[in-house]
């Protein structure tokens, strides 16, 4: 679907001859002198490199209809990771490196957005924090609370998190998917 760069909005995708992109801001420009141009900030969808590039006002972009499925993770199957559609009940088989960083913070039973164009999964969605129990850590002192002081944890995930020094083994923690980082005791 054709659109101008006039109707361009943040998070919304473009298909350009270099991939999918994911527009993170824009800018129209009026120079004095000369055309209108959109100057804009775009993150590749495939490799997640952020790019900024130039258009004229009012040239014409391909728009990509990203269709968002909401799934249900079930299982891992060797290195790939089972999802099911929770309306159609099909399930797919998604490789760890289309996931990225998403695989860190994924148990069984967890729901998650797939983004899908056509039939590649170019991204996927995640809660803004999840539930995690801490399997390893070293073990917390009493009173061992001084301020601001950090102790790396292994999730039941496998991803290590710095965590306060109370925290125990068998704990649940709530974790921020965007930064991976410790927010609070579940």
């Amino acid at each position: 679907m054709a659109i101008s760069t006039n109707d361009l909005k943040n998070g919304m995708t473009l298909n350009l001859d270099d991939g999918l992109f994911n527009v993170i801001e824009f800018q129209h420009v009026k120079p004095g002198k000369g055309g209108a141009f959109v100057r804009t900030k775009l993150r590749n969808l495939r490799s997640g490199a952020v790019i900024e590039r130039t258009f004229r006002a009012d040239e014409k972009l391909d728009q990509a209809i990203i269709d968002k499925r909401d799934t249900q993770f079930l299982y891992r199957d060797g290195d790939d990771y089972v999802f099911m559609d929770q309306t159609t009940f099909d399930q797919t088989n998604v490789s760890p490196a289309t996931l990225g960083e998403a695989a860190n913070f994924l148990k069984v039973g967890d729901g998650a957005n797939l983004q899908m164009y056509k039939e590649e999964i170019v991204g996927i969605e995640l809660p803004a924090s999840v539930e995690l129990t801490v399997t390893e850590t070293e073990p917390g002192l009493q009173g061992d609370r001084v301020s601001g002081a950090r102790k790396p944890a292994t999730l039941e995930t496998g991803f290590v998190v710095q965590v306060p020094l109370f925290i125990n083994v068998d704990e649940v923690i709530k974790v921020d998917t965007r930064t991976g980082e410790y927010m609070t005791r579940a």
